[in-house]
C-alpha cells in the first residue's frame, strides 16, 4: 500500500488518497463533513456512527460520488429542507448532484444508498432526535429529488465502515462497536462539537458485509 497523501478537493475540503493493492485502485478516504465524486472508477471510503453517507451513482455512466454529513437538531418531514438544521445536508447532497453531472451523469439516472444514523453519541435533550433527523432528512430528500434510494442500512448502535466502488455501485459493509474504538470515536466527537458550534449552540446494487 502506497503512503497515504492529502490532496485538495475544493478550497478548505481535504480528503485522502492511496492505491489499494487488494482491489488494484485508487481508494479515496472521506472524513465527516467531506465529499467525493469520482469519474475515475475510484473506491470511497468512510466510517460512520451518527453521521449519514449517502453514495449517489448513474450505473450507466459509470460515474459516483459520496458524502459524509452529521444534521443537527430534530425537524418536522415536512419542514426538514427549508429549516435551519437542514442547511447542513442540503449543502452536502447539492454539492455532490453538482459534481456528478457536471461529470457528465444524467439526473434522471440517479440512483442512491444510504448508510448510518448509528446511535452511538450522546447528545442533549434539547438537540432533539439527531440520529433520526439524520436519517429522515436523507430519505426526504432523495424523495423529493426524485433519486430512488435503491437499499440502506440506518440507525442501530453500530458504527460501519463503507467502501463504494463508485464505477459498479457496489458497497462493502462492515459494522463494529464504536466504543471500543476510541478513536473512531473522539473524530465522530469532534465534528459533533464543530458542527453544533457553527450553529450558536453549545459546543460539545448490492450490499455485501466483510
Amino acid at each position: 500500500m502506497a503512503k497515504v497523501r492529502t490532496m485538495s478537493v475544493k478550497r478548505d475540503e481535504i480528503v485522502k488518497r492511496f492505491y489499494s493493492q487488494k482491489y488494484k485502485k485508487n481508494m479515496i478516504m472521506l472524513s465527516s463533513g467531506e465529499y467525493y465524486a469520482s469519474k475515475n472508477g475510484e473506491i470511497l471510503h468512510t466510517v460512520l456512527g451518527s453521521c449519514i453517507a449517502t453514495c449517489i451513482y448513474d450505473i450507466e455512466k459509470k460515474l459516483g460520488g459520496m458524502n459524509h454529513y452529521l444534521l443537527p437538531g430534530m425537524v418536522h418531514p415536512d419542514e426538514i429542507l427549508t429549516s435551519e438544521v437542514g442547511r447542513y445536508g442540503m449543502y452536502a447532497m447539492e454539492l455532490l448532484i453538482g459534481k456528478l453531472i457536471k461529470y457528465g451523469a444524467r439526473r434522471e439516472n440517479l440512483a442512491a444508498k444510504i448508510f448510518g444514523g448509528g446511535n452511538v453519541l450522546k447528545f442533549r435533550k434539547s438537540d432533539g432526535d439527531v440520529t433520526g433527523s439524520n436519517i429522515r432528512f436523507a430519505k426526504k430528500f432523495l424523495e423529493l429529488e426524485g433519486i430512488p434510494a435503491k437499499s440502506e442500512d440506518l440507525g442501530g448502535y453500530s458504527g460501519r465502515k463503507i467502501l463504494f466502488f463508485t464505477d459498479t455501485a457496489k458497497v462493502l459493509l462492515k459494522r463494529f462497536n464504536v466504543e471500543k474504538n476510541q478513536k473512531i470515536l473522539d473524530n465522530e466527537k469532534a465534528y459533533k462539537s464543530l458542527v453544533f458550534h457553527k450553529r450558536g449552540a453549545e459546543p460539545s446494487g448490492s450490499v455485501v458485509l466483510f
